[in-house]
């Protein structure tokens, strides 16, 4: 029995109607979240260091290198359902925060990177010049210093289920809100079911966007883009029209697109978030992903 399965039949067993359990469980997720190894953990990938690439791969970024966040091994990590990340092999995350942050989505400041199982690896050293180097707006080191990291599955849910505000939510999402009679005992089901384990997460791996600061997420970004473009076509376009789709469109982004990464990086403001749609998760289309440095203020 997977986990939604699982949900689903506490769900009935608790005497909560089955279409609401169904309809609950569609908006549940399960992420895979790393943090610091402790003894006995077994490790899953690391947080900085050196990366492994594929013996005579230039380090990312050409001329302009970026910074190594991180790496997990696919074959170490636990199964989460719904996540169809790589079953072996290594992803490796690259990313310059404060470049990034300056464009979205970028690909040029930015770097998922899968090494597919068997392929002869060498661990990199330090570009030229970058042993010591540090950011030119932040007195950080280029290299974030190494450890290991451990991983496990956490539920998580949708912003809008955890603090039950849909304000400013799309229309399909209101009425589901509203369809959901029992969704405090549900919630209750969930943190039952899968306790937090109150560990310190450094890397997460599929869920939900997290809203960072006062900026928009970057699902509700991409929403803006999309409705521009049938703007060009519909110049007569109402405004409540236009606020009406972006709330619609970013819902249904949020069916197509996965956070692949998402952790804080050694700038103090600046939070990581690369994304990337299902289909190109499935098929391992990593040079698809869509970087979204935030602004944490």
């Amino acid at each position: 029995m997977d986990r939604h399965e699982q949900f689903r039949s506490a769900a009935l067993d608790r005497g909560i109607p089955q279409d609401e359990a169904d309809k609950f469980a569609d908006q549940l997720r399960f992420a895979i979240w790393a943090g610091p190894s402790a003894a006995g953990d077994e490790v899953a990938g690391q947080l900085g260091g050196l990366p492994r690439l594929p013996v005579g791969m230039k380090w990312p970024g050409g001329d302009y290198p970026l910074p190594f966040i991180g790496s997990v091994d696919c074959a170490a990590l636990p199964r989460a359902e719904g996540l169809g990340l790589p079953t072996d092999g290594s992803l490796l995350f690259f990313l310059n925060h404060e470049e990034d942050m300056e464009e979205h989505p970028t690909t040029e400041f930015s770097r998922a990177l899968y090494v597919p199982a068997g392929t002869e690896t060498e661990v990199a050293p330090p570009p030229p010049g970058h042993d010591t180097r540090t950011f030119f707006h932040e007195p950080i080191p280029f290299l974030i210093p190494e450890s290991r990291l451990t991983a496990w599955v956490q539920p998580v849910l949708p912003d809008w289920i955890e603090e039950r505000d849909v304000e400013h939510k799309a229309d399909t999402v209101k009425r589901l809100f509203d369809e959901l009679k029992h969704i405090d005992r549900l919630c209750e089901l969930v943190d039952d079911l899968w306790p937090d384990q109150k560990r310190h997460c450094a890397l997460r791996l599929g869920g939900y966007c997290r809203e960072i600061g006062g900026q928009d997420g970057p699902w509700t970004q991409m929403a803006f883009d999309n409705v521009r473009s049938r703007q060009a076509a519909d110049p007569d376009m109402s405004g409540e029209e236009r606020f009406r789709l972006r709330r619609e469109e970013a819902y249904r982004l949020t069916k197509e697109w996965v956070p692949l990464a998402q952790f804080p990086t050694q700038g103090e403001f600046y939070y990581g978030c690369f994304l990337i749609s299902s289909d190109d998760l499935a098929a391992q289309r990593f040079d698809q992903m869509r970087s979204f440095t935030m602004f944490t203020e």
